[in-house]
């Protein structure tokens, strides 16, 4: 399995590098060339993703509003739809976004607000990498963790 973002892609650095390039030269599209097609973030979807190492991106009305990476992309995204905040940043974050003075959010209630956007995914040995390129060019809001540029 290799890792590639776009043709004129050069890893820099050791394991988990930055991958660089000019920025204006590539667009949204570019990015998620080579990720699946975006499909409505369900629990069937999450089913039918790889149980292998990749990076996952949840897209909110077509804007990334997350970008995770994992050893096991099937797993990792049920566990945002399914599981609490104590075990996704995902689920915590929109469960912030949708908690009120007066009321926290419901898991049932933050899976119902994922299964408004849509996920797609790319399968990579180098997730971490991968990651952090799309966490500097999209910069999502979901994303806590804002990689270095060095």
């Amino acid at each position: 399995m290799t890792t590639k973002l776009h043709r004129d892609t050069k890893p820099l650095g050791q394991h988990g590098a930055v991958y660089r390039w000019p920025m204006s030269d590539l667009s949204y599209g570019d990015l998620l060339a080579d990720f699946s097609a975006a499909q409505p973030y369900t629990s069937e979807v999450a089913a039918s993703a790889p149980s292998s190492a990749g990076v996952h991106v949840v897209l909110e009305r077509n804007v990334v509003g997350y970008v995770g990476s994992t050893g096991d992309l099937r797993r990792r995204l049920r566990q945002h739809l399914t599981g609490n905040r104590g075990s996704s940043v995902l689920h915590d974050q929109v469960g912030q976004d949708l908690d009120t003075p007066d009321h926290t959010a419901s898991a049932a209630e933050i899976a119902a607000w994922l299964g408004q956007c849509t996920v797609c995914w790319y399968e990579t040995d180098n997730p971490e990498g991968v990651k952090d390129t799309l966490i500097l060019a999209f910069k999502p809001r979901f994303n806590r963790r804002v990689p270095s540029q060095e």
